[in-house]
């Protein structure tokens, strides 16, 4: 919650907090608080893990989703109470939004690192 409006770059380099695209945050989030190496990218991030069903989400797990005309180009964080912690847009940052309908058409995946 600490990066709650950081601003969004696509590209941004993991190695700093001023920015976030979806997956430098995902990365920075495992890597710094939980001491969990993922890769970079988000198709990447999709291979880790165990998959689990919806109705089997815990805080913490990782969800993927179509984006950008890619199969996987989107990671989110459950973050519990059908709430999803991640970034996407300039206009809003990092945020904590509902996993939506808008979000349920484009899912792919959820897998859970812990």
């Amino acid at each position: 919650m600490t990066f709650l409006g950081a601003p969004y770059e696509f590209g941004a380099s993991p190695k700093q907090t001023d920015t976030f695209d979806c997956s430098s945050f995902v990365k920075h989030l495992y890597g710094e608080v939980l001491g969990i190496e993922l890769p970079r990218v988000s198709y990447d991030q999709a291979e880790e893990g165990v998959e689990v069903d919806l109705d089997e989400l815990r805080k913490g797990d990782l969800l993927f989703f179509k984006a950008r005309g890619l199969p996987i180009g989107h990671v989110a964080v459950y973050a519990g109470d059908g709430k999803l912690l991640h970034t996407y847009s300039e206009k809003v940052g990092v945020e904590l939004g509902e996993f939506d309908e808008k979000w349920k058409k484009r899912f792919v995946v959820a897998k859970r690192v812990l």
